[in-house]
């Protein structure tokens, strides 16, 4: 075993320097000798060879138990030499699993009901302290809008919340659905600032609590209304329907329903803006690890698999943004910001949840800068003629939206700063 690894990380590693001590004591470096130098250890021949056979579920693993050991550098710097390769080819020995896994990937996106809630529970119930740990003031939990390369997290935050607004085109009084409305940032800002009346659905226990307190805290719970309901459970007319990061959650064999439901409750004027993450390449699978431990159910659709289920419901695109490296920016702020707290993750929970979501975020943000992931930013709508003919309105309403909220009388950064 000692020596099939070395053999597969010399094809493998062509860029940087990457130094592995292997479970039977011994040193090897591979690559071209540029950037940092980063160095691991197998702690045992076991984790080592279950890396092997198949990396895109082990190698997670081995690092939460403590079994792959970075001695320099962190895992990021590690993801990022393995992500920065030419060719990122997984060995013929590790096919097989991954090829079992496109076969039955339609089953492990296979969600009903009462599994959607409780997928949603793995992740989005878990002490609502975590969060705030890392996330901006305004907890949002989805990729952030960086109109410069040094803007903040929380400024980047509220930017996402603008340029989303913007191409709604919101009128006051307008009915909004918002699917998937998290702790109810979004909601509460359509509502303050662009003065709409807002629905926000979500089936996570701690989100929905969070989010009325929100809007109590903020008076705003007159026009901001949270309901913990699954989108297929949805009934009304809507002027405008928004979804921010929850259609990684629908699965493909769900699309069909998804897109129906919104064009039932959508009206013949209204818009509907979904923003995902998405696939630059083909339809694929989801990463083993992540499904098995941050997010079960979970699936990133190519736009390939996205439009036809759009048309199939008889809704027609009226606009597509593709942001390539926001998310990559968002997840290294968020990263960053989970590591400075780690010792009050580790009393709310212990060093393995901290190695696991620490490889959880630094493994999404190298898939951002290296690999196929974006965030699609897809806008619908039944008619043509509901958007204006250019794009020029979008920077309008955006400029619009930003005086109103040098008027707004609450805060909209409360952290971060």
């Amino acid at each position: 075993m000692d020596r099939l690894l070395p053999m597969f990380l010399r094809r493998l590693v062509r860029r940087g320097s990457f130094t592995v001590t292997t479970a039977g004591g011994k040193t090897h470096t591979f690559g071209d000798g540029s950037g940092p130098p980063v160095a691991v250890r197998f702690a045992s021949a076991k984790a080592q060879r279950a890396v092997l056979f198949d990396p895109e579920l082990k190698l997670g693993e081995a690092y939460m138990d403590g079994t792959f050991v970075v001695e320099r550098g962190s895992i990021v710097d590690v993801l990022a030499i393995l992500f920065g390769q030419e060719r990122v080819a997984i060995p013929n020995w590790a096919l097989p699993p991954r090829l079992l896994r496109y076969l039955f990937r339609r089953l492990q996106q296979f969600n009903p009901r009462s599994r959607a809630r409780h997928n949603v529970a793995h992740h989005y119930d878990l002490d609502g302290r975590l969060y705030r740990l890392f996330l901006d003031g305004d907890e949002q939990y989805s990729c952030a809008y960086f109109e410069a390369p040094d803007q903040s997290l929380d400024d980047a935050q509220l930017a996402k919340k603008r340029h989303l607004a913007a191409k709604l085109r919101i009128t006051p009084g307008a009915q909004v659905l918002d699917i998937g409305c998290g702790w109810g940032g979004l909601a509460l800002y359509l509502a303050e600032i662009a003065g709409a009346k807002v629905t926000g659905i979500t089936l996570s226990q701690e989100q929905y609590k969070r989010a009325q307190n929100r809007a109590l805290e903020r008076g705003l719970a007159r026009d901001t209304t949270f309901r913990l309901e699954d989108y297929r459970d949805v009934d009304g007319r809507f002027d405008r329907i928004v979804s921010v990061g929850m259609f990684e959650h629908v699965g493909v064999g769900f699309y069909d329903i998804f897109f129906r439901k919104c064009a039932e409750l959508l009206a013949d004027d209204g818009i509907v803006l979904l923003h995902t993450i998405g696939r630059s390449g083909p339809p694929s699978i989801t990463n083993p690890w992540i499904a098995k431990y941050i997010f079960p159910g979970g699936y990133i659709p190519a736009l390939s698999e996205v439009l036809p289920a759009v048309q199939r419901a008889g809704l027609l695109v009226s606009d597509v943004e593709i942001l390539q490296l926001h998310y990559a920016e968002t997840l290294k702020a968020w990263r960053e910001r989970f590591l400075a707290h780690r010792d009050e993750v580790v009393r709310l929970y212990d060093q393995r949840f901290v190695r696991m979501w620490e490889f959880y975020l630094a493994s999404s943000e190298m898939a951002f800068r290296g690999g196929d992931m974006v965030v699609f930013q897809i806008q619908l709508a039944k008619h043509k003629g509901v958007t204006p003919a250019t794009r020029d309105y979008i920077a309008r309403e955006e400029a619009r939206l930003r005086a109103r909220e040098r008027g707004s009388a609450t805060p909209l950064r409360l952290a971060g700063e």
